[in-house]
Formats: structure tokens, C-alpha cells, sequence
């Protein structure tokens, strides 16, 4: 006697819908705390690379979950891992409004740095249970999974682009301490419906797993999870702290109400990168027609695409060296050959998407994802110390240049994707 199909399942449909309404809830707080955290601190004088510390362990917190994370949820369910991650947000959330302006600025940086970690944890233990809920609940015919993998990560970020915009108006209006104080609480009433309103259909753990399985033995897999790294890196490099460090300075004249425009300015620019992210993203399945076209072909348009995306960095680079210094040509071509760079990058992020979920197998889905999030997060590390770093360093320029030399890296990495889907390394 077989089960019923996938499409028919309405306890599949209902646990997917409860997830991503529970990710999109999450991914708003997200965005808003990444730009409550970097515009506060920005201007009580931290440095470039001071900004970057802040985050550095939220990105350590996500390798180190997303390694573990996908054996917690093949031992005790995926339901499990995503109640953790929105209670845990909550929690991290309360925490920076305890914040104290007295503090010194050595034990500042560190307590934003602990709670920020804790938020990092949170993040990933919420996409990966969203993410591997996919694998498991979609139809597998007619493209349907690429589909839905477009529609859960392209919504996503669209709401997250929201987060930056709302992180900047909550500082604004209402401060630091009660736009964190605020998001908690909205965010604590959406983790209690989830928790009571959870219908049946995520799968439960299995108790023999071991947590060596976590390592994946899939050249795919493992390949993908660099190009990933360069990837999300390329893009981290700047969007962290350089360009919203740089937007401030031509923005703001260092008055109050300056900065309060300033903030608005660049939850603006935050916010419209991201939710253009994510509509290039839920769109690409169509742009790539990806229900008509083999698995191969989709693999190299993985790797043309990387090239692609190469070329804008590049260009933007040779144009921060032709003005050294701040003008307004300068910043117009900025901003437009960012949203291309943003528009590009969706689809090397969407097609990569889906791509992991295609290489592994059901029984390993947590295991692979948690996996392959372990390399965006690393990903996401390397970039923001980068980002940091090199715009301190050397300004505009080296941090562009930085980010075209990683996508490179990232178009070589998806250059060894092999035909095959499951090719295995030997043991």
C-alpha cells in the first residue's frame, strides 16, 4: 500500500506554510537588529573595523551551528530546532537592551559580541530547519522543488530587506534599547503561535544518528559548499560595514539630524538591495526555465553566472580608483552597479540553492544542508572581517576589488561540479 503523493498532503502543506511564516518572522528581526547594532555603534565612533568584531562571533556561532545543527535536528526533529532558534532570538534580543552607555568600549564590543553570537546560533538554527523542511515536504516533479526553494529564500529576503529599513527607523524614533525591547516582544507572540499552531508534517528525529555523518562525502556537495563561501564572502565584503561606513560619511553631516537622515538613506539602500535580492531570487526558476532543463545545464549555469557576477566588482573597482575620493558620479554608480551586482547575485544564490538540496539525499538532508550553511557562514566570516579591513585599509577600491577576486574564486569552485549529481568520493 503506498502513502498518498506529495502535493496531496495537507500536513505537509500546512508544517510548510507554519515554517515560513515562522522564517519570515525571524528574518525580520534579523535585518533589523544587523542595522540596530552597526548604525548605533557607527555613531558612538567605532572604527571599520571595530564594526566588524561585532559580528565576527555571530558568523563563528553559525559555522559552528549549522555543523551541529543538522545532526540536532536528524536526532530530535526539525520542529525542534526552529521553536530553539526564534526562543533563542528572543532571548538575544533582551539581552542587547540591557546594554549600558556607561560601559567601557573594550566591555561593550565584547557583550554586543556574546549576544550577537547567541543571534548568529539563532539565525541558523532557523534556516536550516526551514531550509532541509523543503527538501522533505516539496513534490519532486516538474521543477516544483526549485520552485519553492526560490520562493522560501527570495520571500526571505525580501522581509529581511524590510528588517534593515525597520532597524533604521526603530533607531531613529524610539532608540536603541526600545526598538530591541520591541522586536522581542513581536517576536515572542509569533514563537508562542508557532508553537501551539505547528501542524503535523515536519519529520521526527531518529535516534541513531551519529554526528560523523555530518561530513559530507559527496564531491557536489562539497564543492558547492566552497563556491558558497567565496560567494557569500564577495558579497560581505562590502555590504557589512564599508558601505554603510562610506554612505554615512557622504550622507550625514555629523549633526543629529543628519544622522537620523543619514540612517534613513541607508535603510533605504539596505533594504531595496535586499528585497530586489529577493524577487530575482523567487523569480529565477522562471528566468532560468528551469522546469525544462536537465540537471547539467543548470549546473553550468551555475558556473557562467559566477562569471558574470565577477565582472561587476571589477568594474566598480576601476571606477573607485579613477575618484579616490567621495563625488557624486561616483556614488550614483555605486548604488546602480551594487543592485545589479544584487540582481546577478540572486540567481548564483538561487541556483546554488537549489543545487544542494538536488545533491543530497533525503535521509541526509539536514545533514547536507547544515553542512553547506556551515560554508555560507563561513562565507559570510571571512567577508566581514574583510570588510572591515580593507576599507580601512585602502578605502572604496581594495574592498571592491577584494570582492571581485572572490567571486572568481567562487565561479572556479562551481567549475568542478561534476554531471553527475551524487558522484561520491571514496573513503
Amino acid at each position: 500500500m503506498t502513502g498518498r503523493p506529495a502535493p496531496a498532503r495537507p500536513d505537509a502543506l500546512g508544517a510548510y506554510v507554519a515554517v515560513t511564516a515562522a522564517y519570515w518572522a525571524f528574518m525580520l528581526t534579523d535585518g533589523a537588529l544587523r542595522m540596530l547594532v552597526l548604525l548605533h555603534f557607527h555613531t558612538l565612533g567605532f572604527s571599520p573595523v571595530q564594526l566588524a568584531y561585532l559580528f565576527v562571533l555571530y558568523e563563528i556561532a553559525g559555522m559552528v551551528t549549522n555543523l551541529s545543527a543538522g545532526w540536532i535536528a536528524a536526532r530530535f526533529g526539525l520542529s525542534s530546532t526552529l521553536v530553539a532558534g526564534l526562543g533563542l532570538q528572543v532571548a538575544a534580543l533582551v539581552a542587547l537592551a540591557q546594554l549600558d552607555p556607561e560601559w567601557a568600549i573594550g566591555l561593550s564590543v565584547a557583550y554586543v559580541m556574546v549576544v550577537q553570537g547567541a543571534s548568529g546560533v539563532a539565525k541558523d538554527l532557523a534556516k536550516m530547519s526551514s531550509k532541509s523542511a523543503v527538501k522533505l515536504l516539496a513534490p519532486t516533479e516538474g521543477g516544483i522543488l526549485f520552485r519553492w526553494v526560490a520562493l522560501l529564500t527570495g520571500s526571505k529576503n525580501a522581509v529581511k530587506g524590510a528588517g534593515f529599513l525597520l532597524g533604521a527607523a526603530l533607531l531613529a524614533t524610539l532608540g536603541f534599547v526600545w526598538a530591541a525591547l520591541a522586536m522581542a516582544a513581536v517576536l515572542a507572540v509569533i514563537l508562542v503561535a508557532v508553537r501551539v499552531a505547528m501542524p503535523p508534517g515536519l519529520p521526527k528525529g531518529r535516534k541513531g544518528v551519529r554526528f560523523s555523518e555530518v561530513f559530507s562525502r559527496s564531491a557536489n556537495v562539497n564543492w558547492l559548499s566552497a563556491a558558497r563561501v567565496f560567494l557569500f564572502g564577495a558579497r560581505d565584503v562590502w555590504f557589512v560595514v564599508g558601505l554603510p561606513v562610506y554612505f554615512h560619511a557622504v550622507l550625514s553631516d555629523g549633526s543629529p539630524e543628519g544622522n537620523r537622515g543619514a540612517f534613513f538613506m541607508i535603510g533605504i539602500f539596505m533594504a531595496l538591495w535586499i528585497i530586489l535580492y529577493g524577487a530575482v531570487q523567487a523569480a529565477a526558476p522562471r528566468l532560468l526555465r528551469a522546469a525544462s532543463r536537465p540537471e547539467g545545464e543548470l549546473i553550468a549555469a551555475a558556473r557562467g553566472w559566477a562569471w558574470m557576477l565577477a565582472l561587476v566588482p571589477a568594474v566598480l573597482t576601476v571606477a573607485a580608483l579613477l575618484s579616490p575620493v567621495p563625488q557624486t558620479w561616483l556614488t550614483v554608480t555605486l548604488v546602480g552597479g551594487l543592485l545589479v551586482f544584487g540582481a546577478v547575485f540572486a540567481v548564483n544564490s538561487s541556483l546554488h540553492s537549489y543545487l544542494i538540496l538536488a545533491f543530497t539525499k533525503a535521509e541526509r538532508v539536514t545533514m547536507d544542508v547544515g553542512f553547506y550553511y556551515m560554508a555560507n557562514a563561513a562565507g559570510r566570516l571571512m567577508g566581514t572581517v574583510l570588510s572591515g579591513l580593507t576599507y580601512q585599509a585602502g578605502g572604496l577600491s581594495l574592498m571592491l576589488g577584494t570582492a571581485a577576486a572572490m567571486v572568481a574564486l567562487s565561479a572556479l569552485a562551481a567549475g568542478r561540479l561534476g554531471a553527475e549529481p551524487r558522484q561520491e568520493i571514496s573513503a
